[in-house]
């Protein structure tokens, strides 16, 4: 396995990683596999890295069983790549250093689960108009894994939430959180709508990182007719590079509603929802 420059210590296991993806280009290349962009170019396009840099990094991801790579050209032939299953495995370590960033380099330190309009969370999340879904399949309610965006619909309304409390009580000081609360408000509010959505061809999915029997429990309680998903490992949070913040123990999503056409490409983004009934209006007139 290929070492850094960096000397970790045998029995460190955070030494030990390090030596593996110590390198800041490394994770970044991590990231951006995490959203879809498979080819050197891409990649190259994104970092703004020389070609030299990149390929002895891929190299080393290879080498480290993070990163595999497959050919789609012959003549000269050239490769795509994809995160291994220990690659995907960095994704909520990756998203743990995005939440940090986003509340103690970018922010000014306090627990939220929301942003101001003008707060690089928010303009992260509008740069994704234009831009593709990666093909993510997460576990839902149904008991089926399912892709984020639905093939068969005119277009999907995903709507990532924090938490419900039921069946799992929600932590201390859930409450005090800005914009955490109001979860099962939203759903029952999509639910209320669900003929609406249904007969324009719109897929609705809510997405939160509680496990799927967790979601099933809400589902039967509240009747939702809509699927739940389940990003318990932070796929689709690290493929759109979703804001976070972290609440009982857990990376919890912040509050926001996405129209993707049936393309997979991202019509529309609703970041800050302060106002949940109109944001399940707007999701509806907009797709």
């Amino acid at each position: 396995m290929r070492r850094s420059t960096f000397s970790p210590e045998p029995d460190c296991a955070i030494a030990q990683s390090l030596g593996v993806v110590g390198d800041g280009w490394e994770l970044l290349i991590v990231r951006d596999l995490a959203r879809g962009l498979a080819r050197f170019d891409e990649l190259a396009g994104s970092l703004h890295i020389s070609r030299k840099v990149l390929t002895e990094r891929l190299n080393g991801l290879l080498e480290s069983g993070i990163v595999e790579r497959s050919a789609y050209q012959d003549r000269p032939t050239r490769y795509a790549y994809e995160l291994t299953p220990r690659g995907r495995a960095l994704l909520p370590v990756l998203v743990a250093l995005q939440d940090w960033g986003d509340r103690w380099l970018l922010g000014d330190g306090s627990l939220t689960g929301t942003n101001a309009a003008d707060e690089p969370p928010a303009q992260r999340l509008q740069e994704l108009v234009g831009q593709r879904v990666p093909h993510v399949a997460l576990p839902s309610i149904a008991g089926t894994t399912v892709d984020v965006v639905d093939a068969d619909a005119r277009a999907t309304v995903l709507f990532g939430y924090p938490a419900t409390g039921r069946p799992t009580r929600l932590p201390d000081g859930w409450d005090e959180i800005a914009g955490a609360a109001g979860c099962t408000l939203e759903n029952r509010l999509f639910a209320g709508r669900y003929v609406d959505f249904a007969s324009q061809r719109i897929a609705v999915r809510g997405v939160s990182t509680q496990r799927t029997d967790e979601q099933q429990a809400f589902a039967r309680a509240e009747e939702i007719p809509h699927l739940l998903l389940s990003d318990l490992d932070l796929e689709l949070v690290a493929a759109l590079r979703l804001p976070t913040f972290r609440a009982g123990g857990y990376e919890r999503l912040k509050r926001v509603v996405l129209v993707v056409g049936a393309d997979r490409v991202v019509q529309a983004v609703r970041y800050p929802v302060t106002d949940v009934a109109d944001a399940v209006d707007w999701a509806l007139t907009t797709a």
